[in-house]
Order: structure tokens, then C-alpha cells, then sequence
């Protein structure tokens, strides 16, 4: 193998890893690359499943972390005192909390809720495409079962007969889950994920799986382009691209998203809706789709701050499938005080890109009567740790590349998943590690910040924080705070290097769309982003204002 190789391989992989060798030192590597080529090659003998995680795993407590201790029962605001209103939209779009009251006191059965999303879906789905697949009898044969526990006195949660709508990342026992591309469309597995038994415990009707941009990323499926409810000449964001969209169109009371690198987030803000990105190793995996297994993570989309936390109740708790799951408890009191918080923000989240929208939710932060402290992080390359993401995604999904199968995929630009999954094999494994060592330095810097405070706010996109929380574990509330006027947006993208959400076409028509502003806060807390969230959800007073549906 190694004779087949010259000095001027060498001098060309020199100039893609931006390192410079002598030709002493060429003339040595080329004289015993054979050994590490023929290892390499031996090892891609060997089938991987995307099942089989690394060796390695990521845990984003570091040595001084004290878990937060158990702080009692959960408390959900109490909704029950509100009549149930005539018209389906009204009940479709209303919160959890009013949908549990209802379906709780007999005022709403889960049939007759599941049938108003049913109908919706049948309307809206042709334009959106935010269902893959739609499990009518399914969804109509849980339904009657959680009325016939509710009729013999039996209440499983606060989730109990709510439909919801799940990402097509989660294998459900003889249904379809197809991961949004080709090469997988017609995958049926033979087991429920454990986030869907846990659902299905919790009394949860499955109305059908969400579509998710091909493996993870964008809203381009095998199916077509699932759309945002605001604006259907643009696509929701992904990859949780039905998700978003089905939630914000009142489609199914909530859903299920994934988050690598904005994945839960990046639709949230286009499309409107509150998503919950919990703490990373706080929600299991097991039977979803690996993209990148020190990434991943499990979270809720609603439509409102206090039906995340009611989804993260029935989601939470470690599972032996997922070795990456941590034990930790998770404690919601819709009352407690979050007035004492210590709120900071970084200032230049808030320079150029920054929104008069993000502007103005800053500032109704200090208008809650908070101090909001400006902070600052270390001068780092939180963009370059990046380049894991491409390695673990190209890994996860390696025969795609070497087998050609990645040719079958829609989307083919240099953005894509295809050429990123190529030049990811191109990356360094030295840089590989010294990337990992970056990560843990990313790791104290944010461990510090939130020593000195309780909540970090700011734009989702703007900063370094969608790079470093996402890598450090973080957990982050998005919630919508305002709207803007603006053309219709193009397909987001990686392939730079970072994260690109697409040029805006200001040439045509301009359209009215949400905008969203992010809570970050420690490790396993996520009940004081959540409190803030819902008194800013107040404040702001945009929550309740329905889509347009506008071309």
C-alpha cells in the first residue's frame, strides 16, 4: 500500500491538515506509512451499527459538581377553573396545562382531542410536511384507553391523554422510522425507543412521527421540505423541522425534538414554538438515531414555558440502553420565586446580528426588576470545536460514504451531509484530541460564569453560546419574544465551519415571523431557566398569537 504512495501525498496532506514537514521527514513518513494505512483499512472491515457507541463518553460534570438535590413533588399551575371553549381551533391551541385540566375533569376526552389533531393534520400536512407518518389508529385505540383509565378513576400525569407528535429519530414497533433519508425510508423496527414507553406510561397518545431533515440536519427529507407555518415559501429549521412546525401549527399538543447544535432551538425560533433543550445525559437515548453520541440530546416543543417541564417530568431518568444518561433528579415548582436570580448576559451576543426584538427582551428582563450583570467567557475558539460534531457524524454514519450510498440523499450541496461526511476524513485525529482538551477548558469557562450566576439571556445565534452550551451540556430554554418583518429565508447549513441559517430574499414579499431569545443555566437546573421563562413568557405577551399560514 504504502509503494503506491509519493512525496507529493504527502505534500498535499500537509497543506489540508496546515502543517509543513521537511523532505527528510516526508522521505521517513513515507517509508512506514504501510503499518497505520493496513491497520485503518482492517478496522473498516468491521460493521458498526449505529447502535454501537463509542468507548468514550462525555460527562459535563466536572470534579467540583454537586448534583442538585430532590426538592419535592411537582407543581403545575392549576388550569382547571377555565371553560372549554366551543370551537376545535380554541381547544387545539391551547397549552398543556388547560389541555391536562380539561381532559382531567371529563370537560374533554382524549378521543375527541385526538380526533380535532387528527382533522388538522389531514388539513395541514399537505402544505407543511411535518408528518412523515400518521398513526390514526394507533393514536384513536390510545386514546380510548386513556378515557377508559380516566372512567375508572385512574390518572397517569399530567400528560394523560395529550397527543403528541414524535421526531422520526425514535423507533416505534412496527411503524415506520425512516430518520428522514432515503437510504433508511423503508426502516421498521421491532421495539419502542425508551422515550416512547416512558410517554406511553405517562399516558401520552403517539399521533405519528415528525419528520426530521435527512439524518439529523435541515428540513429536507426524503418526503420533500417540511415548512414553516408563518411563512410556507420557507423551510421550519431542523432538524427538528416537524417537530416545530406541527407544534406551532397546533397539529398535536406537543412534541419531541433532538438538539446536536441547535437542532431543538434553531426551529423554536423560526417557527414560533418553546423549546426545552435539558441538560445533556438527563434524557436517554436508547432506540433513537446516533448522530453524534457526546452530543445528542432529548427535549421538548411546545407551545408555552410550563408544558416543557411537564414533558422533561415524563422524559427524565437514566437508562442502562444509553451510557450516557446520568442519574439526576428534576424538580419543577410553577410558583417558586425567581426573583432572586442572578441574570447575566455576554454584550457582544448583543452586537452585530442582534434584533430589536433581542434588544427589547433583554431589556424586559431588567424590567422584571432583575439586576442583569454583564459577563464576559475566555477568548476561545468555540466555533473549532465544531469539527467533533464532523468526525462523530461522519463516524455514525461512515458505510453511508464508503458504500455511495450517501448519493441517494436529496440534499447534495457543499453544505450537505455527503461532502461533509467526506471531508470530514480529512480531519486530524491529533487535532481530534486537542479538541476534546479544548472542550474541557469550554467546560470551566462556563462551569466559572455560572458560579457567579444563576441564568446567562441572550440571542440564540449571536455570541458563543449555541457552540459552547452545546458542547458543555448546558441546559437552554427558547422561548418566543417578539416578531419581525422579513423576506423569506434560505436552507441553514455547517458546511462553513458554522452555523449559517440561510441569506434573506429582500426582494419579494415580506412576511411576519417569530423571533426567540435563550435562557441558559447550570448543569441539571433547569427549573430556574424554566421560572424565568415563564415570567418573561408573561411579560411579553406574544405566546398566544396563532400562525398565519402566509405564502
Amino acid at each position: 500500500m504504502a509503494d503506491t504512495l509519493g512525496l507529493e501525498d504527502i505534500q498535499s496532506a500537509e497543506r489540508l491538515m496546515g502543517v509543513a514537514y521537511t523532505a527528510g521527514e516526508r522521505q521517513l513518513m513515507l517509508d512506514n506509512l504501510e503499518g497505520q494505512i493496513a491497520s485503518a483499512v482492517a478496522r473498516r472491515a468491521v460493521s458498526l451499527g449505529n447502535d454501537e457507541p463509542m468507548a468514550t463518553r462525555f460527562d459535563p460534570r466536572l470534579p467540583n459538581f454537586a448534583m442538585p438535590a430532590a426538592e419535592g413533588p411537582m407543581r403545575f399551575s392549576d388550569k382547571g377553573a377555565a371553560p372549554l371553549p366551543d370551537d376545535d381551533e380554541n381547544i387545539a391551541f391551547a397549552p398543556l396545562t388547560r389541555l391536562s385540566a380539561w381532559l382531567r375533569s371529563g370537560a374533554l376526552t382524549s378521543r375527541r382531542l385526538t380526533e380535532i389533531y387528527l382533522a388538522r393534520i389531514e388539513v395541514k400536512n399537505p402544505d407543511l410536511e411535518c408528518f412523515a407518518t400518521v398513526t390514526a389508529d394507533l393514536a384513536l385505540a390510545e386514546a380510548d384507553a386513556a378515557d377508559a383509565l380516566l372512567g375508572a378513576g385512574i390518572w397517569l400525569g399530567p400528560l394523560h391523554g395529550v397527543p403528541y407528535g414524535l421526531k422520526d429519530l425514535f423507533d416505534t414497533k412496527d411503524v415506520v422510522t425512516g430518520w428522514g433519508a432515503e437510504p433508511f425510508q423503508n426502516r421498521v423496527p421491532d421495539a419502542d425507543a425508551i422515550i416512547v414507553e416512558r410517554l406511553r406510561a405517562a399516558g401520552a397518545v403517539l399521533l405519528g412521527k415528525t419528520t426530521v431533515g435527512a439524518l439529523a440536519y435541515n428540513d429536507i427529507w426524503y418526503g420533500g421540505v417540511t415548512r414553516n407555518p408563518w411563512n410556507l415559501n420557507e423551510g421550519s429549521s431542523g432538524s427538528s423541522a416537524g417537530s416545530a412546525s406541527a407544534t406551532a401549527a397546533a397539529l398535536c399538543g406537543f412534541s419531541i425534538g433532538t438538539e446536536t447544535l441547535g437542532s431543538i432551538t434553531s426551529p423554536s425560533q423560526r417557527c414560533g414554538t418553546t423549546g426545552l433543550r435539558p441538560t445533556f445525559g438527563r434524557v436517554p437515548r436508547s432506540g433513537g438515531m446516533a448522530l453524534c453520541w457526546t452530543l445528542d440530546k432529548v427535549g421538548p416543543i411546545c407551545r408555552s414555558v410550563e408544558d416543557t417541564a411537564m414533558v422533561l417530568a415524563a422524559l427524565n431518568g437514566a437508562d442502562i440502553g444509553d451510557p450516557s444518561t446520568i442519574d439526576a433528579p428534576f424538580h419543577f415548582d410553577h410558583a417558586a420565586s425567581w426573583k432572586g436570580l442572578r441574570v447575566g448576559y455576554l454584550p457582544e451576543a448583543f452586537e452585530e446580528g442582534a434584533t430589536d426584538v433581542d434588544h427589547a427582551a433583554l431589556q424586559a428582563v431588567r424590567d422584571l426588576g432583575l439586576d442583569v450583570t454583564e459577563m464576559s467567557l475566555p477568548d476561545l475558539p468555540y466555533g473549532a470545536l465544531i469539527n467533533i460534531l464532523y468526525a462523530e457524524a461522519a463516524a455514525a454514519f461512515e458505510e453511508l460514504t464508503l458504500g455511495d450510498a450517501d448519493d441517494t440523499l436529496t440534499w447534495q450541496d457543499a453544505g450537505a451531509w455527503p461532502n461533509t461526511f467526506r471531508k470530514a476524513r480529512f480531519l486530524s485525529a491529533v487535532d481530534h484530541v486537542q479538541l476534546d482538551r479544548l472542550r474541557l477548558r469550554v467546560m470551566k469557562a462556563l462551569d466559572g460564569l455560572f458560579q457567579e450566576i444563576d441564568v446567562l439571556v441572550g440571542p440564540l445565534m449571536t455570541g458563543p453560546m449555541l457552540f459552547a452550551s452545546n458542547f458543555t451540556g448546558h441546559p437552554c430554554l427558547h422561548i418566543r419574544a417578539g416578531f419581525l418583518d422579513m423576506g423569506t429565508r434560505g436552507k441553514a447549513s455547517l458546511g462553513s465551519g458554522k452555523l449559517n441559517l440561510g441569506d434573506v430574499d429582500e426582494s419579494g414579499q415580506i412576511f411576519t415571523v417569530p423571533q426567540g431569545f435563550s435562557l441558559w443555566g447550570r448543569l441539571f437546573e433547569e427549573g430556574p431557566i424554566l421560572n424565568l421563562g415563564m415570567a418573561l413568557e408573561a411579560h411579553l405577551g406574544v405566546a398566544d398569537r396563532r400562525p398565519t399560514f402566509a405564502r
